[in-house]
Formats: C-alpha cells, structure tokens, sequence
C-alpha cells in the first residue's frame, strides 16, 4: 500500500468540499480540492467537472467548455458533464443554440431527476431571459428616450 492508497477513502469527501467550496466562492479552498481528488484518482472525471464548475461560477465560460468537454470525451454519458457543457454555452449567442439542444437531449434521456430539475431551470432561465434580454445598442437606445 502506497501513501496515497491510504486516501483513496477520501476521494468522494474532498470532491463533494471542492464543490461545497465553489458554491461558497472560496475558489483556493476548491482549486486545492480538486487538485487532490485528481492526484489521488486521475482518472476520475469529477475534478474536471468541479473545476469546470468552478470556472462556470467565475463566467470564465471558454475555460468551463474546455473542462466540461474533456470531461465528456471521457465520459460520453455523463449528464452532470452535459447539463453543465449546456448551461456555459448557453451564456454566449455564438453557442446558446448549441447550449440548449444539450439541455434539451439530456433533460429528455436523464432518469436522474435532480439533473431534470436542473436542465428545466437553466432551459426556463434561457427562455426567459438570455433569448429576450435586450442588447447593449437597444438598452442606449432607451437611455437616449
């Protein structure tokens, strides 16, 4: 037994505080986490969806795509991979046609009821405001009235 082999145990503990970290913006306390997760099971995809989470916090929506991606080259299947990969391309106009067909796909195959929940929400959020929010010439054009 390795020294590492003595935190395999931990592996699901440090993922779920590296997601725990993100939604409490503590990004070093995440970026950490993860990190570990992956020295102790790189080839656990988790960590690249955490860090791609992460970066979906940040709006750093090129790095999330990049993550979530890799991720799914991994894991073709994965719906958190997917729904997240959805939810970052559905914040630019070059990809949000892109963005909700992967939400849509996945909302429609997922047994996972907590990634339907999921896949509705940002599908509602995109309706009802990415696709009619006004753009920045109409928002001058409203000051100037």
């Amino acid at each position: 037994m390795t020294k590492l082999d003595q935190f395999k145990d931990d592996l699901t503990l440090l993922l779920e505080a590296g997601f725990i970290a993100v939604n409490q913006s503590d990004e070093d306390s995440a970026k950490k986490l993860f990190k570990a997760a992956e020295v102790i099971e790189p080839k656990n995809i988790l960590s690249n969806i955490g860090l791609g989470y992460l970066y979906l916090h940040k709006l750093e929506l090129p790095k999330a795509i990049k993550l979530f991606k890799e991720a799914l080259k991994q894991e073709p299947n994965n719906e958190m991979a997917k729904t997240f990969l959805g939810i970052a391309m559905t914040f630019s106009k070059s990809n949000l046609e892109e963005g909700e067909k992967i939400l849509s796909e996945t909302n429609k195959s997922t047994h996972d009821k907590e990634v339907k929940k999921l896949s509705n929400t940002a599908l509602d959020f995109v309706e009802k405001f990415v696709k009619k929010a006004p753009s920045p010439a109409e928002v001058q054009k409203k000051k100037h009235k």
